[in-house]
């Protein structure tokens, strides 16, 4: 069957299904902490470490930075390197299950870089001896600290061979980030790094095909309505193994076809429908699993607006303003001593009412960090009064 473009109303249902499985619009019983947002989500996206902080709390309304950094430091919630060769959030429990279906595919798709650096087997065995005799027994390291223990071992950190040293360290299941050393404003002074081993709580045991359905499962639970291309890709894994994953749960999932394109999703999400809430006005961060969950972002993306989520398309992936179910903007914040100043930045016309929705979730974001709002101004209103062009019908 060939995919024809979705209509207006397809990707409002698809954009707004999305917001109402991660949670964006939507909190159901037993999501009560921050560590239940990121089971629920399975893996969120967290280079940034700021970003991914509020990518939990605005899951969680009325929980803040400090919940969510807690946390983190209580061992709830861990940041490692499960997938896509990025950082990610996960419940401690899930990480190595995962790692257990990504780390061989990432370590050969990283081979050439690690010679060209010249990191082998001889300079991994050296550091991951190191680290394992410096962090035993509960110890951290800061990122400068583990820098200074390799290079003591007789591994130079320069360049990028440190932090490859430690992503392989990670991929491998030696260390993982531990606690946060909390700084102002939500933001983290440092991160520290912990022995996996002792960090992680009650690992799952998984074999590859009980990992491969669990990671579907869980993946389409908390981003439905997605295919299989997109699970495919947030995994970083074959096509191949992601079909095989869904064909074992499949007896579990919903199914919506959509252009002759089949999303799957859970069955109480598609017999629901959106949350209500899902009409709003949301302010999300950067690198936002309501981004970077899919493949295709075009039901909540326009096309001609996606340069402006990713400029220069240099990885960097700017904080949204979601509006109807749409990426409608994006806004940034400015920490001074006087408080936070938010600023959107909408991609067309809007309305007084879409605006006063967006100060409302500007003074969230303000309480989320401990600090007043000094303003949020719009540079030009923020909710257009029609679907983004690429949502029209028959478009």
């Amino acid at each position: 069957m060939t995919d024809t473009p979705l209509t207006t109303r397809e990707r409002t249902t698809v954009a707004r299904l999305r917001l109402t499985a991660q949670l964006v619009a939507a909190r159901p019983a037993g999501i009560a902490r921050p560590a239940d947002v990121v089971r629920r989500m399975l893996a969120m996206q967290a280079q940034d470490f700021p970003a991914s902080v509020w990518a939990v709390a605005v899951r969680l309304p009325g929980s803040t930075a400090a919940d969510v950094l807690g946390a983190l430091a209580d061992g709830e919630i861990v940041r490692s390197w499960p997938m896509r060769g990025t950082l990610h959030l996960t419940a401690p429990e899930d990480l190595g299950w995962i790692q257990s279906l990504t780390t061989e595919r990432l370590l050969r798709s990283a081979k050439a870089t690690h010679a060209a650096l010249g990191l082998g087997p001889a300079e991994f065995g050296t550091t991951r001896d190191a680290v394992l005799g410096a962090l035993s027994g509960g110890r951290m390291l800061t990122r400068p600290a583990m820098y200074e223990l390799f290079r003591t071992a007789g591994v130079s950190p320069e360049g990028q061979r440190g932090y490859h040293t430690l992503w392989y360290l990670a991929q491998t299941g030696v260390i993982c980030l531990g606690p946060p050393r909390p700084g102002s404003g939500g933001q983290a002074q440092q991160q520290t790094f912990v022995l996996a081993s002792e960090w992680l709580r009650t690992p799952r045991e998984l074999d590859r095909d009980e990992a491969l359905a669990e990671l579907a499962r869980r993946y389409f639970a908390g981003h439905g309505p997605a295919t299989v291309r997109d699970l495919a890709w947030w995994a970083g894994l074959t096509l191949a193994d992601c079909r095989r994953a869904v064909e074992q749960v499949r007896g579990e999932l919903a199914q919506l076809e959509l252009g002759g394109t089949e999303y799957l999703l859970a069955p109480e999400l598609l017999e629901a429908g959106p949350d209500a809430a899902a009409s709003g006005v949301f302010a999300l961060p950067g690198f936002d699993e309501f981004v970077l969950g899919y493949q295709d972002r075009a039901p909540q993306l326009a096309v001609e607006h996606a340069g402006k989520v990713l400029p220069g398309r240099n990885g960097q992936f700017l904080p949204t303003v979601v509006s109807g179910g749409f990426i409608t903007g994006t806004w940034r914040r400015t920490i001074a001593r006087a408080g936070v100043t938010v600023t959107a930045a909408p991609f067309g016309a809007t309305t007084a009412a879409a605006g006063s929705r967006f100060d409302r979730e500007a003074r969230r974001y303000a309480r989320h960090l401990g600090l007043p709002l000094v303003a949020a101004p719009l540079n030009a209103a923020d909710e257009p009064s029609e679907a983004p062009s690429h949502a029209r019908e028959g478009a």
